[in-house]
């Protein structure tokens, strides 16, 4: 197997650094090393236009821009690679790295579907999200429940996942998701794991949703937001000096869910997303996250 190492240089607040430096930080930390003994081709991160910290005038999202460009180049470089039978891992960046990846899978794949490891779901509409964050919203773009505001080629783009398409697990945002009056995708029919239903044994849970999808689509991608583990496990996630969503696996579940799913079979991709490597001066989260990646690919079937 061929896999392509895709490096997402994105803040999804516009600021210089951070998750923008992700990518670099994993493959210093050994991601290049990590994904042998497959074939390995580092096609090296998006070029992404100046970031910008205001919100844009076609998505009402901070760094529009960069958001767009992010989206039609992972667009691109995804479904090439699934065309030519290679494996996609997308590293870096927030979870809209998603508006790309997805509708890539839906032009190469027929019927794709999305396994989805997230403290949150992601579906904040346009008008409601406070912060202007695109990781707060891509998954209601995706399925299309959300996105009326939306103009321009992202909007031409979406929606592009089915509800049977998706299987979410580790959500624990109930509270903050009630505050903006905002109901749960498992109302709408999407399988959805949430963290209380599936830590006793997060590897039933990953067979489960894996399960799910084979009976649902052709194949799927695996997403793994690093903010699904708890902020005291892995501390360089969200925003410095700003609480962490409490509680959340640990990288022993994590493991256990990511090797159980792709070892189910179906698996064509995987993106991982939500590390700051500003807030991880010992590069100890960075090691814990290419472990993370290096078991996941050993698992693949």
């Amino acid at each position: 197997m061929t896999i392509e190492l895709i490096g997402v240089p994105f803040d999804g607040y516009g600021r210089d650094g951070h998750q923008a430096r992700a990518a670099s930080a994993l493959r210093e930390a050994g991601l290049v090393d990590a994904l042998a003994p497959h074939s390995v081709r580092d096609s090296g991160d998006l070029s992404l236009p100046v970031f910008e910290t205001g919100r844009g005038p076609q998505t009402g999202l901070l760094n529009e821009r960069a958001l767009l460009a992010m989206a039609e180049q992972l667009n691109e470089r995804v479904a090439t690679a699934i065309t030519d039978e290679v494996f996609p891992v997308v590293v870096g960046g927030d979870c809209a790295l998603l508006l790309g990846v997805v509708p890539a899978l839906r032009d190469v794949i027929e019927r794709p579907g999305l396994l989805f490891l997230d403290g949150h779901e992601d579906t904040m509409p346009l008008d409601v999200v406070e912060d202007g964050e695109a990781a707060n919203c891509e998954i209601g773009l995706l399925l299309g429940v959300t996105g009326r505001l939306l103009t321009g080629p992202l909007a031409q783009r979406l929606p592009a996942l089915e509800i049977n398409g998706l299987a979410m697990l580790g959500q624990r945002d109930d509270e903050w998701r009630r505050r903006f009056n905002v109901g749960s995708v498992s109302d709408l029919g999407v399988w959805s794991r949430p963290l209380n239903l599936m830590r006793d044994d997060p590897g039933e849970a990953a067979r489960a949703a894996a399960t799910h999808l084979q009976a649902n689509t052709n194949r799927w991608w695996l997403h793994i937001d690093l903010d699904v583990l708890d902020p005291e496990v892995f501390g360089a996630q969200g925003l410095p000096d700003y609480p962490d969503e409490p509680d959340g696996l640990d990288f022993g579940q994590l493991t256990a869910v990511t090797t159980e799913a792709v070892g189910t079979g179906g698996c064509a991709g995987l993106s991982v997303a939500i590390y700051d490597p500003e807030q991880d001066p010992d590069s100890a989260d960075a090691e814990a996250t290419v472990n993370l990646v290096r078991e996941t690919i050993r698992a693949l079937t």
